[in-house]
């Protein structure tokens, strides 16, 4: 069994490292607390909330964009729904169980490529959440 780090397991869930502590101290995600006190994610954690077997952290690429943007909380997830109606469109994406719902523009839906069934990045920043393509 793989036992990652907090800030190896963060960083492969895109998300930052107060962001997992929270996970583990809200039980969304299991840890192992080793001798010392410090907690380890196992490997199958991170697969299970990423849906994605992830063998290295080099087997797993991410669009070079998302690490020129300031968004902090990066999760991945697989787009659940789009509505498109007018000038806008009802993004829906699932991250590990939780859906997370973004209203963009239906011509970014569209230059993004946006539909059921495709892996893409919710970008969360203080006041906004945006979408990336995976």
């Amino acid at each position: 069994m793989t036992l990652l780090k907090l800030p190896e397991a963060a960083k492969l869930l895109n998300i930052s490292y107060p962001t997992i502590k929270q996970w583990i101290y809200k039980g969304r995600i299991r840890s192992i607390k080793m001798p010392g006190g410090h907690h380890r994610i196992p490997q199958s954690e991170v697969d299970r909330l990423t849906m994605v077997k992830v063998a290295t952290k080099a087997a797993r690429t991410r669009p070079a964009v998302l690490d020129a943007i300031s968004g902090r909380n990066k999760l991945f997830g697989v787009v659940e729904s789009v509505r498109r109606e007018g000038l806008l469109a009802e993004v829906r994406i699932n991250v590990a169980g939780q859906i997370i719902t973004a209203i963009i523009t239906s011509q970014s839906c569209k230059d993004l490529g946006l539909k059921r069934g495709a892996h893409a990045y919710a970008l969360i920043k203080s006041t906004e959440v945006m979408v990336v393509r995976a």
